[in-house]
């Protein structure tokens, strides 16, 4: 109940239904556990006999009256006003290992309220809450819920499990992890095999959190939920930032290595470092910034729901989008330079490491 009365100050929520509101009267029977092992009483001796008397026997253990063409069997229990009657069921001869004794002389039996029905959930009793989003995000009532004084406190024991849409949406926001980790991990093993190193692949997915913050800034700025479509949005930014990357990064390592003579073309020698990396920033600006606005163009109309059936539903993964796609244009002619100039720094100190440690082997 502490639950349920928490649950209702939550502002915005439509109707909270329980299944703990659902109480009926019954009869409570409580065993006292001293007096029946003083008179070696069981409890399930006394479940027994409560329920032949009011229920019945099993089925398989219930006599049967032999007609010519079938089987009648025979309930023997309590009529319906001695089942009523607590004086009734408190002289009930429950048995013992000392003999036979009144069920009123060890348990109590009273007239009580518990649930009409008992669910469970992975073998456990539970009591679920369903709730009315009203127009609510999924997430923001999640997270309120979490926060609750009664769910802060619980007795030892019980535990909040989330079922419905909260764990459908848990599922979701997992199964979409595991498909952005696997997809990077894709797109850094074709990048090792292109460019035939480790380091430069790195510097080429230095871009991936840039576009994720673009895209969390645009999602907040249009007051959009962090939702299905708009992780469908974060999975095609990690192509197109990692496209940008690609030419700023491919660009500088031919520009360093030069160009063989061909021909009648004379040699051209390789650039420097600091050199390629400016030479690749501006002339793969264009195509980058190209690129940008084109993709930004098309998710536009979606983004302001013109022409779509469903512009709820594929807005965010729009915002998204053009979100991830101006912050990745903007910081990787800013940031992809400096990734590549300390990876490079790193795999130059490696090699020269690596062929020290060569020479100091083959002279011992």
């Amino acid at each position: 109940m502490a639950v349920e009365r928490d649950l209702r100050t939550i502002s915005g929520l439509g109707s909270i239904a329980s299944t703990a509101s659902l109480v009926r009267p019954e009869i409570a029977v409580r065993p006292d556990f001293a007096k029946a092992a003083d008179l070696g009483v069981t409890s399930a001796a006394i479940s027994d006999t409560l329920r032949v008397a009011t229920l019945g026997d099993y089925d398989a253990a219930l006599p049967k009256l032999n007609l010519s063409e079938r089987q009648v069997p025979i309930v023997v229990k309590l009529g319906d006003a001695s089942r009523q009657d607590l004086a009734t069921l408190e002289r009930l001869m429950v048995p013992g290992s000392r003999g036979p004794v009144m069920l009123g002389q060890v348990a109590s039996i009273e007239v009580a309220g518990g649930p009409a029905v008992i669910d469970r959930y992975d073998r456990q009793r539970n009591i679920n809450f369903e709730i009315e989003l009203s127009g609510m995000p999924l997430g923001d009532v999640t997270q309120a819920v979490q926060q609750l004084p009664a769910l802060q406190s619980l007795p030892p024991g019980v535990k909040v499990v989330e079922v419905g849409d909260a764990e459908v949406m848990g599922e979701l926001f997992a199964s979409f992890g595991l498909a952005m980790m696997i997809g990077v991990l894709c797109i850094y093993i074709v990048l090792v095999l292109l460019f035939k190193g480790f380091l430069h692949p790195i510097t080429i997915l230095a871009a991936l959190p840039l576009s994720l913050g673009g895209a969390f800034v645009g999602l907040l700025i249009a007051q959009k939920s962090f939702s299905m479509p708009s992780l469908i949005g974060l999975i095609m930014l990690m192509g197109i930032a990692t496209k940008n990357s690609i030419l700023l990064v491919e660009y500088a390592i031919e520009a360093r290595r030069g160009k063989p003579a061909e021909g009648d073309h004379p040699a051209v020698p390789g650039m420097s470092r600091w050199d390629a990396m400016l030479d690749a920033c501006h002339k793969r600006a264009r195509p980058i910034v190209m690129t940008t606005i084109a993709m930004g163009a098309g998710m536009l109309p979606i983004a302001v729901g013109w022409g779509a059936a469903d512009a709820s539903f594929r807005s965010p993964m729009a915002i998204a989008v053009i979100g991830g796609l101006l912050t990745s244009t903007v910081l990787s002619l800013l940031v992809i330079p400096v990734v590549f100039t300390y990876l490079d720094d790193l795999g130059q100190w490696s090699g020269r490491m690596f062929r020290q440690l060569t020479q100091t082997r083959s002279k011992v």
